[in-house]
């Protein structure tokens, strides 16, 4: 008789945030990312509901890497009883606790702000998790680098290779028996500012692959123009220059340009704020692993000390109460959450100021509706209108385009026996699975949300 590997999908299936996969074979049991869904509310809500299956039962969580929408659950797992060993390389375990903790205290501000203000309909309105409980979830994390095999049991080893997009992220080769499944994580991009291109993958026979950008290919940008332009602009106009940017990766990639930028003397240099304390934080973790990225020390170290550093919220308003024109990075990437809101309440409707977006824009975010041209944006209860002037940077983004998508895949030696769409928006992964036929002729699924499959062995 065979043996079943059950697979269910508890997340990014047919959506891009909350990516989570539970597998189960014999006595094991495995949770790949546990990521928070993010954007329309209805995804959101879920956020709040246990998982449907046995939580206390799973042995191990392996993360691809640290970003919220693969790690942003762990407190809400652990809640519901989860013991077992937290497993991701070094760097992304150290973002996922900078991204943990933040989370958090948002959710604490944020419930408080709401019970205060009186403009949420819970009454209390709740914290996601607290403090406490990420503190309870850290406790569980343990570190495995690149390349080394782990025997979770007689039948299961996995090992991480490196997938660019974020610095430790890694894709996961889980080999149960003889047969490999292969979950492909986030991958990054080939010229990346700060990390080495994704490692390729000899052989899958299930292929569980991100289909983010499955369906365009990143336009060609001059980005250090755009940045001198935009740089131009406000000085002239006197305005602000607002950046959104992601903690991880994102600022610090904005935070090299902008350094070259002044370092070559193409752009005035004018104040740069970076005003994000989790950015911070994982600019420091960049510090502390200098082999995960391609920037010198020495280089690195300059960067860090030519642009002032914002923690406290008191500075926050300072910088807004300037008159000089300036320049603010801030989180968050899809203006969520974080200090850009802040800003965005003070400037989003003065036609002086530049908003510029740097990466995916989820459905059902801020940054959508604005990168979407509406004219007026809810921040904390209360309507803005909208007339900073937005542009949007495409060729940042931190993911693979459909291109890079292929060519990752054309390394597989062998024809797998099913590959399974995951972390896509409908259109975007129906569009991905035409192209992956047409090119390869391979066994292309899109798993819906909660699915549940059984694979013989």
């Amino acid at each position: 008789m065979k043996n079943k590997v059950k697979i269910k999908f508890l997340g990014a299936a047919e959506t891009v945030t909350g990516s989570k996969f539970y597998l189960e074979y014999l006595n094991t049991r495995l949770l790949i990312d546990c990521g928070m869904f993010q954007g329309l509310k209805e995804l959101r809500l879920l956020n709040w509901e246990d998982l449907p299956v046995d939580v206390p039962s799973i042995d191990h969580v392996i993360l691809t890497h640290g970003h919220l929408d693969h790690t942003g659950y762990l407190p809400k797992l652990v809640k519901q009883g989860f013991q077992g060993s937290i497993l991701s390389t070094p760097p992304s375990l150290a973002i996922a606790e900078i991204i943990l903790e933040d989370t958090a205290k948002i959710q604490e501000e944020e419930a408080e702000n709401a019970n205060e203000e009186k403009y949420s309909k819970h009454s209390p309105a709740l914290p996601l998790y607290t403090l406490d409980d990420v503190e309870n979830t850290l406790a569980l994390f343990e570190s495995v680098e690149p390349e080394v095999w782990t025997e979770l049991s007689p039948d299961i080893k996995f090992r991480f290779i490196k997938a660019g997009h974020i610095l430790g992220a890694c894709s996961i080769e889980l080999q149960i028996k003889e047969k490999v499944f292969m979950f492909s994580g986030d991958l990054g991009r080939n010229e990346d500012v700060l990390l080495e291109a994704p490692e390729k993958p000899k052989w899958a026979d299930y292929l569980f692959l991100e289909s983010t950008y499955g369906n365009k290919l990143h336009p060609e940008e001059d980005v250090e123009n755009i940045l001198a332009e935009l740089i131009k602009e406000v000085i002239n106009e006197q305005g602000i220059l607002l950046i959104a940017s992601f903690a991880v990766e994102r600022l610090q990639i904005l935070v090299y340009l902008l350094y070259k930028l002044f370092k070559h003397n193409k752009a005035p240099e004018i104040p740069v704020f970076i005003d994000s304390p989790m950015g911070i934080n994982a600019t420091h973790v960049f510090s502390s692993f200098p082999d995960y990225h391609k920037i010198p020390p020495h280089e690195f170290e300059a960067m860090k000390n030519r642009f002032e550093l914002v923690s406290s919220f008191k500075r926050t308003w300072e910088i807004i109460d300037k008159k000089e024109p300036r320049i603010v990075i801030a989180g968050s990437g899809m203006i969520t959450g974080g200090r850009i809101l802040t800003y965005l309440k003070q400037f989003i409707d003065n036609p002086t100021t530049r908003l510029l977006l740097t990466g995916y824009q989820a459905e059902g975010t801020r940054g959508r509706q604005i990168e979407e041209g509406v004219h007026e944006v809810k921040i904390r209860g209360k309507y803005y209108p909208v007339k900073a002037k937005v542009t949007k940077l495409e060729s940042l983004s931190a993911h693979a385009d459909q291109g890079e998508l292929l060519d990752w895949c054309r390394n597989i030696k062998n024809v797998p026996e099913e590959v399974f769409l995951i972390h896509g928006e409908k259109p975007v992964t129906d569009a991905f699975r035409v192209k992956l036929v047409s090119e390869f002729n391979w066994n292309v699924k899109i798993p819906k949300l909660n699915e549940e499959i059984e694979i013989d062995l």
